[in-house]
């Protein structure tokens, strides 16, 4: 299968195994969470679901949303009440404890605020994003504001990691963040313990958030070249 078609082929069937009616959805970002995000649109459309109530993680997820008619809540609404039922995004990296690295495309802090929100959490990627450890090929992005950028730069790299400033691609400058925040990339060097790192640069003043996602154990569907789906719980 191509790799497009691997990720349609996932996002779809994690909604098809894990969203009910009447669920508080949060609907992540990127290049297979995003085939998810439609899947519940053609869905709704077609009368097989309903009542769903979504949280997208994005401003890609609102548009998307909008373009199927899905109906749009925020973790501050009340119907939401700061809850969710379940959360299916995407991933960058995935080790083989289901710890992730996220925010390759920007949107890491509502991303986690909406995972660590909800009851279930579901990562939908395919075979090229699994790695036995996190954050040595793909960096792990840290979202920071900037008046903070050289110190917190500098801190990141005190942790033994390169750091960047994350560039736009067709903007001149810097990538801006939904929230107006600027995003460093680093990597190591040598195998980390995600779990403490990302507890430990969320105490670098003027970082709004990172890319580990260690508090959660998600169930991961995964799609391979052959057409298999594999489920690791």
């Amino acid at each position: 299968m191509e790799q497009q078609e691997i990720k349609e082929m996932v996002g779809r069937a994690a909604v098809e195994a894990l969203v009910r009616p009447g669920m508080k959805l949060g609907l992540g970002t990127g290049s297979t969470a995003i085939h998810a995000v439609r899947h519940v649109g053609v869905l709704l459309q077609q009368k097989k679901l309903k009542n769903i109530l979504a949280v997208p993680t994005s401003f890609q997820g609102v548009i998307e949303c909008e373009k199927w008619g899905i109906p749009l809540y925020n973790l501050n609404s009340r119907e939401i009440g700061g809850r969710l039922d379940l959360t299916i995004d995407g991933a960058d990296e995935v080790d083989p404890d289901n710890c992730c690295v996220k925010g390759g495309g920007g949107a890491l802090l509502l991303e986690k605020i909406a995972a660590y929100a909800s009851a279930a959490y579901c990562i939908v990627v395919d075979e090229s994003k699994l790695v036995d450890n996190l954050a040595l090929k793909f960096p792990l992005p840290v979202e920071l504001i900037h008046e903070a950028r050289v110190p917190a730069m500098r801190a990141l790299e005190s942790l033994g990691a390169e750091a960047v400033l994350r560039e736009a691609v067709r903007k001149a400058g810097p990538v801006i963040t939904d929230h107006g925040n600027f995003i460093a990339d680093i990597r190591f060097r040598t195998p980390v313990d995600p779990r403490a790192l990302e507890a430990e640069i969320n105490r670098i003043p003027g970082v709004v958030e990172n890319g580990f996602f260690t508090r959660l154990r998600p169930e991961v569907f995964i799609g391979h070249a052959d057409g298999k789906l594999e489920v690791r719980r």
